[in-house]
């Protein structure tokens, strides 16, 4: 198990490049993350929901994602509630109180205990990552996936320390003094991450915690700037660029920063293309400024979409597209676009409806039932098969004679356009394959000059390049022989 002394300390990256590692050491590892809470998600072959996190590290691993992998998902729909989604279905929609209750979590705890059981049956080693901090004492008695996780799972316990943040010697003292003795012995390494600067000055600090914790340290992981694995939350996602560019050499494209934004995943490709500026932003003036505006999903698109009129987003997005700019909807964004919203059954909140934007003749009514597939679609203009998937509850009405400028594998029109500088679609994945995004803003790329291909690489094999980058790159930095000496003792 990759513990942590906190969240966004490198946990999933470290868990992914581990997976790697053991792949190409003849192993045949699968991740594992008990609980999760995040509102990126990805579909699995048989249409379940999971984490996008261990579908990442299951594609580092080299196998097929499935539901087990992450038994518990949790998707905020607001500061107190959340939608639980259990071996890839939604359950319940919950508050904490709630959720926390003895009774829930024993039931939700013998689901995560028999998820891992069926997966370390067919797999070997199970890279399980723990969530957040593993000493969060107030929670210690219902908590499912750190330590009481690896207390049944009788892992290995790695913890992993963010040293850029600072107060790392404090976070791993406390994170391993703070635990019952008897599960402070499973504690067997400690990794120290995002590490600036000559790597080989900490060597007085690395025997200063091995002498205080009675721990070796593993590895110190170097900030890793050029290795680019997905982010498992959009945390660092809106510490990127967040205003337009003044040159008139790239194509400024806005992904507006919804608060319960989904799926950012989605853009990857995008921030990687060197013609375009990408930028995160609700401030109306860098709206207007932008070339090309992209509505990301959302878990609360009525909520969202209310918020963005209130702060003169909305408003900012309709004269960006009046004074030429593009518009692309995806998911919640796609609803978003349309002429009107319905929530009858209060699935995120109280019935209600709002209207949309308008810039596409469509109604969206949100659903009890959650779509859930992969998919494989052609868009307009392309001449590949591309690949995507869908995670919505809602259907939208599209009037019979409006142009649906994408097909799926099937031979069904999907999306919907108004035929020049308005789409939207359900697909998350759509902007993956640099030619979709060659074709949708070949009109602007005109504009400013710049090359109507991308010569990019695709997403799949760019991806493929980076776990092998990350594998290299950890193997430089850790003691991969300790490592393994701690795995076999383990056994």
């Amino acid at each position: 198990m990759l513990g942590g002394t906190g969240s966004d300390v490198g946990k999933s990256v470290i868990t992914a490049g581990l997976c790697r590692i053991f792949r190409q050491d003849g192993y045949s590892p699968a991740p594992f993350k008990a609980q999760n809470m995040a509102l990126n998600s990805y579909v699995t072959p048989d249409g379940l929901e999971l984490g996008r996190a261990q579908a990442v590290q299951a594609e580092a691993a080299g196998v097929e994602c499935e539901a087990c992998m992450n038994p518990v998902l949790l998707k905020p729909t607001g500061d107190m509630d959340s939608q639980v989604v259990v071996l890839g279905r939604v359950v319940a929609d919950m508050n904490a109180r709630r959720y926390f209750r003895e009774d829930n979590r024993r039931r939700l705890a013998a689901v995560a205990h028999g998820a891992f059981d069926r997966l370390s049956a067919r797999y070997n080693p199970v890279v399980m990552e723990g969530a957040g901090s593993i000493a969060e004492i107030n929670l210690m008695e219902t908590d499912i996936v750190n330590i009481p996780m690896a207390r049944y799972a009788d892992a290995a316990v790695i913890l992993v320390a963010d040293i850029d943040r600072g107060g790392v010697f404090a976070s791993v003292y406390g994170s391993i003094m703070l635990q019952r003795e008897s599960d402070r012995r499973l504690i067997k390494g400690i990794i120290i991450n995002k590490f600036r600067g000559d790597i080989s000055l900490f060597e007085e600090g690395r025997r200063e915690l091995e002498r205080l914790c009675g721990v070796p340290v593993l590895g110190v992981v170097p900030y890793l700037r050029d290795v680019h694995i997905e982010d498992e939350d959009s945390v660092s996602v809106l510490k990127r660029n967040t205003r337009a560019a003044d040159c008139g050499t790239r194509v400024n494209v806005a992904v507006v920063a919804l608060r319960h934004m989904s799926n950012f995943t989605d853009f990857d490709t995008l921030v990687r293309d060197g013609r375009l500026h990408v930028y995160f932003t609700c401030d109306p003036d860098h709206i207007r400024r932008a070339d090309y505006i992209i509505l990301p999903g959302s878990k609360n698109t009525i909520s969202d979409l209310r918020r963005l009129k209130e702060e003169g987003a909305a408003e900012a997005v309709l004269d960006a597209h009046r004074h030429g700019a593009g518009v692309l909807g995806i998911c919640g964004g796609y609803q978003m676009l349309g002429r009107r919203i319905a929530d009858p059954e209060g699935m995120e909140g109280e019935p209600t409806e709002e209207e949309g934007l308008g810039l596409l003749d469509t109604v969206t009514v949100l659903t009890t039932e959650k779509h859930l597939a992969r998919v494989r679609f052609t868009y307009r203009g392309c001449q590949s098969v591309h690949e995507g998937y869908e995670v919505h509850m809602g259907a939208t009405e599209v009037p019979e004679d409006a142009e649906r400028p994408i097909e799926l594998a099937d031979g069904t029109p999907d999306g919907c356009t108004d035929g020049a500088r308005v789409t939207g679609t359900y697909i998350h994945g759509f902007l993956d394959d640099p030619e979709v995004t060659d074709s949708l803003l070949g009109d602007w790329l005109a504009r400013k000059g710049l090359p109507a291909e991308s010569g990019m690489e695709s997403h799949a094999v760019y991806k493929q390049r980076q776990y092998d980058m990350l594998a290299a790159r950890l193997r430089e930095c850790l003691d991969m022989e300790k490592l393994y000496d701690i795995l076999t003792q383990q056994d």
